[in-house]
């Protein structure tokens, strides 16, 4: 059963930087960039354990042909999202 996914507002404004960024480059690549974010969401929603654990409990998704991770956290129910971590920075940003 899929859990619900709940974002933080840094996690909002990382995707909505992303997009914004991909589309001035070239129309239709932000666009992209949001779809193949949530494919990404979904698989992490039906099936959280799946991907890497990076510290304590937070886990990381890498995203499909961007250079863009996930950091999310799971509980019973739910799965938080605190981060769309854009992986051209330096990972202590995070």
């Amino acid at each position: 059963m899929a859990k619900t996914v709940i974002f933080t507002q840094e996690a909002e404004d990382d995707a909505h930087r992303g997009y914004s960024w991909y589309e001035s480059k070239h129309i239709g690549l932000g666009r992209e960039f949001i779809t193949l974010i949530d494919a990404c969401l979904q698989s992490i929603s039906r099936n959280p354990k799946l991907y890497q654990v990076i510290y304590k409990d937070y886990r990381r998704a890498i995203v499909r042909r961007f250079p863009f991770s996930i950091i999310y956290e799971e509980t019973d129910t739910t799965v938080t999202i605190y981060a769309i971590f854009d992986c051209r920075q330096n990972p202590d940003k995070w």
